[in-house]
């Protein structure tokens, strides 16, 4: 496999695991104030996944570009 296309492959599951940090995001803030004291873990845990997912992202952009 390509370097190229281990890094499509990585951004797939990275994509997929930032997802689930947006949906359990999403699912803690309907059930507030329910669980009000994880916000911040599950609010940085979404911001990582992220994070991660673009830097990733903008690796593939220059590869591609190179």
């Amino acid at each position: 496999m390509s370097d190229l296309e281990s890094l499509k492959a990585e951004i797939k599951k990275l994509s997929t695991k930032a997802t689930q940090a947006k949906m359990d995001l999403h699912d803690l803030s309907e059930d507030l104030p329910a669980n009000w004291t994880s916000i911040l873990e599950v609010a940085q845990k979404a911001y990582d996944a992220f994070a991660v997912l673009e830097r990733k992202r903008q690796e593939l952009n220059n590869l591609e570009r190179a």
